[in-house]
C-alpha cells in the first residue's frame, strides 16, 4: 500500500555518507526531510543536492534534519559530492543514504516490490519514481509527501514554507491560506467554535464568511 500523510514513516537501518543509522533514532525529536534520487551523477539531482546544502542553516533553524537517498552505494555518493561541490558551490553537508539493493526505495513505495537488479546496472529511467520528498514530524509520522518527475527540479524553498506552516499549525489552532508566508494573516481552524475563538482572540477577527475567520499570525 502506498504511504500517505499521517502514516508512520517506515523505520530502517542503512549506511550513509555520515555512518550507519537507524532512521527513527537518527530523527530523534526533530523534524526531518527525506528526499530521494534515482541515481548518482544525474543532472537535476546534482543541482538539488547542492541547493539543499546551501539551505541547511534554514532547516537547522526549524529543528529540521535533512537526509538524501540515492539508489547507489555510499562510495559512489562520496565521488558525486566532489562534482556537486565543483558545479554548485556546496557539497552535501548532511547524510546521503546508500540504497544499492533498492530496499528503502521499495519500503517507501518509490519502486515496485518486484523491482530487482543491482543498482549499478539500473538506469535513472529504471528508477524514475525515486523522486520523492517526505517531511516527517518528531512523532515519526509523514506530514508532507511530494513526488516530482525527473525533468523538474524540486522547489525546496516551498518545502521550507510548508514546514513553517506545519510547525505553526501544530502549535496553534490555525490554518494558513493560499501562498501564505511567515508573518502573514492566518485562518482560525474550522475545529474551533466561535465561543472558543473569542477566548483565544479577544480582539476579534475578520470574517468575510462565517467559515472564513482571519486573524494575525500568533506570535509565539
Amino acid at each position: 500500500m502506498a504511504l500517505q500523510i499521517n502514516d508512520v514513516a517506515p523505520d530502517f537501518e542503512a549506511d550513509t555518507t555520515e555512518g550507519h543509522i537507524r532512521f527513527h533514532e537518527w530523527i530523534d525529536d526533530s523534524w526531518c526531510v527525506l528526499f530521494s534520487h534515482p541515481k548518482d551523477f544525474t543532472p537535476v539531482c546534482t543541482t538539488e543536492l547542492g541547493y539543499m546544502a546551501r539551505l541547511k542553516p534554514e532547516f537547522d533553524k526549524r529543528n529540521t534534519k535533512i537526509i538524501g537517498l540515492s539508489v547507489d552505494a555510499v562510495t559512489n555518493h562520496s565521488k558525486w559530492a566532489a562534482d556537486i561541490k565543483e558545479t554548485q558551490g556546496y557539497a552535501p553537508n548532511y547524510p546521503v543514504i546508500g540504497d544499492p539493493d533498492l530496499r528503502i526505495a521499495k519500503l517507501y513505495g518509490m519502486l515496485a516490490a518486484s523491482a530487482s537488479g543491482d543498482a549499478s546496472t539500473r538506469t535513472p529511467a529504471d528508477n524514475q519514481t525515486v523522486r520523492n520528498v517526505f517531511v516527517i514530524g518528531p512523532d515519526k509520522k509523514i506530514k508532507l509527501l511530494i513526488v516530482y518527475p525527473m525533468t523538474t527540479g524540486r522547489n525546496f524553498d516551498e518545502v521550507l514554507r510548508v514546514i513553517d506552516s506545519m510547525q505553526l499549525t501544530a502549535k496553534h489552532k490555525v490554518a494558513t491560506p493560499v501562498n501564505w508566508k511567515p508573518g502573514e494573516d492566518v485562518i482560525i481552524a474550522g475545529s474551533v467554535s466561535d465561543d472558543e475563538a473569542k477566548k483565544i482572540y479577544p480582539q476579534g477577527w475578520k470574517a468575510p464568511r462565517p467559515y472564513l475567520r482571519i486573524v494575525p499570525q500568533p506570535k509565539s
